[in-house]
C-alpha cells in the first residue's frame, strides 16, 4: 500500500511541474513556443503547459540523436558500462520514486497507491533488468568449413522511435527505451499528450544518471504534430508503438511510405476469459477476474473484458462477480485506500458511457454499474459496470472499450467457449479456468492469443514476452526477445588462409 502517512494532496499543491521538451540533453520550449494545457482528470486542475513539439522540434530530436549515435558516445561504450549506467538511471526512478508517483496519478488518474507500488517499481526494474542483461547476451559462430569463419553479431539498429499510450505511461515508456537503451542505440520518445508528464522527468533522471546527451529525447505532443513526423521520418531506423490498433495501422503505412524503417506495433485486446465448470476455485477465479477488469479503471489493453463462463455455474460464478464490485468503487486517487480512480479525461469517460448505453441499447442486460460518479469532484468516474445475457456480436463485446465494463457470455462446451473467444479480430491475451490439466494444455493450444494465462490473470514477469496475435499487432515488450527489435543481425564471413 502507498503510505497513508503522506498528505499526497499537500504534495500535489507544493509540486512544481516542468512541462518543457527534452531535446539534446536539456529541457527547452517548442521551437515555436507551442504549447498546450495538461488537466488532471481527478478533478480536471490545470497541472501544466506543456510543449507541444512539432515536425521541427522532431527534426532537431532525431537529429541530436543520430549525431549520439553516430560518434558513439553510447553505443561505443561496453555492454558493462552500459549496464552500470542503466542500473544507476534505475536506482534514480527509485529515490525519486514519491514524485513520480504522483506525477503519474495527477496526470492519469490511477490511484496512488498503484502509481507508487506498481508502475514506478515495474518501470524501474524494467531499466535494472535490460541493464542487467545486456553483458550476458552473446553472438555466435555459425557451424561453417574449416577454412572459413562465420560471425553473427547483434549491433543497435540506429535511432528509434518510441510512441507511448496514455494508461501507463512511465512502465510503456520503460519497456521501449530500455531494451532500446541497453542495445546502444540512441532514442525519440513521444508520450502521450494526455500523460507526458513521468516521461519527461525520465529525461532529466537519465542525464543524472550518465546517459550521454542525445541519446535519449523526449517530445511532448499531440499525434499529427509530433507522432507523424517521427514516423515519417527518414533518419530513424526503428518505431516501437504501444496504442489503439487503428493508430498501429497507420504507423506501419506510414514506415513503409518512408524509408521501410521496422514498425513494432504492440496494439488492442478484447481479451477472453473462460471459467469452466471444473474450476477447482470459483472464489479465486471471480476476484482475478474482478480485479484484472477494473484495475486501472479497465484502462488495459489486456483487460480481461469478455467474461466467457460455462452455463451451469454462470449464475452462481455472477454472484460472486457482483460480490467483488464493493471494492472497485471510485474514490479519490490521492487516497491511500482507493483501489480504483478517474478515467483519463472527458473524452474517454464519455466514449465508455457511449459503449454501456450501446449495450443497454442492444440487449444485454446491465446487472451494475454503468454511471458516472464523484461528479461533483469535476472529474471523470464510471462506475464499475457488469453486462450479462452478452453474445459476441454485441458492440460491448467485439470492440476494445478501455474502460469499467465487463460482458458475461454464457457457453455450453469447450468447443464453443474456444470458437466465442477466438471470434475477434484481436489476440493480446487470454485465460481458461479449470483443474483439468489436458483441457488446460488444449484448450490454450488453440487460443490465438500472445499470451494465455491457466488459473491466473494478469500474472506477469519481465522474463516473459509481452504481446499479441492478430490484430493485436506484431510488438513484443519485455524478455529478452525484445532485444531482438531493436538490433540488426549482421554475417561477417572470414576466409582463412
Amino acid at each position: 500500500m502507498a503510505d497513508t502517512k503522506i498528505d499526497w494532496h499537500a504534495c500535489a499543491q507544493a509540486l512544481k511541474i516542468d512541462g518543457r521538451a527534452f531535446i539534446g540533453g536539456v529541457r527547452m520550449p517548442a521551437a515555436g513556443g507551442q504549447t498546450y494545457e495538461c488537466f488532471s482528470p481527478i478533478d480536471n486542475r490545470k497541472l501544466a503547459d506543456v510543449a507541444s513539439c512539432q515536425e521541427i522540434d522532431v527534426n532537431l530530436a532525431v537529429a541530436c540523436a543520430r549525431t549520439a549515435f553516430n560518434d558513439r558516445r553510447w553505443a561505443g561504450l561496453s555492454p558493462r558500462e552500459r549496464k552500470q549506467t542503466m542500473i544507476r538511471f534505475a536506482d534514480l526512478l527509485i529515490a525519486n520514486k514519491e514524485e513520480l508517483a504522483l506525477l503519474e496519478t495527477l496526470d492519469m488518474g490511477k490511484p496512488i497507491t498503484a502509481s507508487l507500488n506498481v508502475d514506478v517499481n515495474s518501470a524501474a526494474n524494467t531499466l535494472r533488468w535490460f541493464g542487467e542483461a545486456i553483458d550476458k547476451v552473446y553472438d555466435e559462430i555459425a557451424p561453417t568449413a574449416d577454412n572459413t569463419l562465420a560471425m553473427i553479431t547483434r549491433e543497435p539498429i540506429g535511432v528509434v522511435g518510441a510512441i507511448v499510450p496514455w494508461n501507463y505511461p512511465i512502465l510503456m515508456a520503460c519497456w521501449k527505451i530500455a531494451p532500446a537503451l541497453a542495445s546502444g542505440n540512441s532514442v525519440v520518445l513521444k508520450p502521450s499528450e494526455k500523460s507526458p508528464l513521468t516521461a519527461l522527468k525520465l529525461g532529466d533522471l537519465a542525464i543524472e544518471a550518465g546517459i550521454p546527451a542525445g541519446v535519449l529525447n523526449i517530445v511532448p505532443g499531440f499525434g499529427e504534430q509530433a507522432g507523424t513526423p517521427l514516423a515519417m521520418h527518414m533518419d530513424v531506423d526503428c518505431i516501437a508503438f504501444t496504442g489503439s490498433t487503428g493508430v498501429g495501422k497507420k504507423i506501419q503505412i506510414m514506415a513503409g511510405q518512408s524509408n521501410l524503417k521496422r514498425a513494432w506495433c504492440e496494439l488492442g485486446g478484447k481479451s477472453p476469459n473462460i471459467v469452466f465448470a471444473d474450476c477447482k476455485d470459483l472464489n479465486k477465479a471471480a476476484t482475478a477476474s474482478a480485479g484484472s477488469i477494473f484495475y486501472n479503471q479497465g484502462e488495459s489493453c489486456n483487460a480481461p473484458s469478455r467474461l466467457l463462463v460455462e452455463r451451469s455455474i454462470k449464475d452462481e460464478f455472477v454472484k460472486k462477480i457482483l460480490a467483488e464490485l464493493k471494492n472497485y468503487q471510485p474514490g479519490d486517487p490521492l487516497d491511500a485506500n482507493t483501489s480504483m480512480g478517474a478515467l483519463v479525461d472527458c473524452g474517454q469517460m464519455q466514449n465508455v458511457l457511449k459503449y454501456i448505453a450501446s449495450g443497454k441499447a442492444q440487449g444485454a442486460a446491465l446487472l451494475a454499474g454503468g454511471e458516472q460518479m464523484r461528479t461533483e469532484t469535476g472529474g471523470f468516474y464510471v462506475s464499475p459496470t457488469v453486462f450479462d445475457n452478452v453474445t459476441n456480436d454485441m458492440t460491448i463485446a467485439a470492440e476494445e472499450i478501455f474502460g469499467p465494463v465487463l460482458s458475461i457470455i454464457a457457453f455450453d462446451t469447450e468447443e464453443e467457449a474456444i470458437k466465442v473467444a477466438n471470434d475477434t479480430p484481436y489476440g493480446l491475451a487470454a485465460a481458461v479456468w479449470t483443474q483439468d490439466l489436458s483441457r488446460a494444455h488444449l484448450v490454450a493450444k488453440r487460443l490465438r492469443a500472445g499470451t494465455v494465462h491457466i488459473n491466473s490473470y494478469d500474472e506477469d514477469d519481465i522474463t516473459v514476452p509481452f504481446g499479441g496475435y492478430k490484430q493485436s499487432g506484431n510488438g513484443r515488450d519485455k524478455s529478452l526477445h525484445a532485444l531482438e527489435k531493436y538490433t540488426e543481425l549482421k554475417t561477417t564471413w572470414i576466409k582463412l588462409n
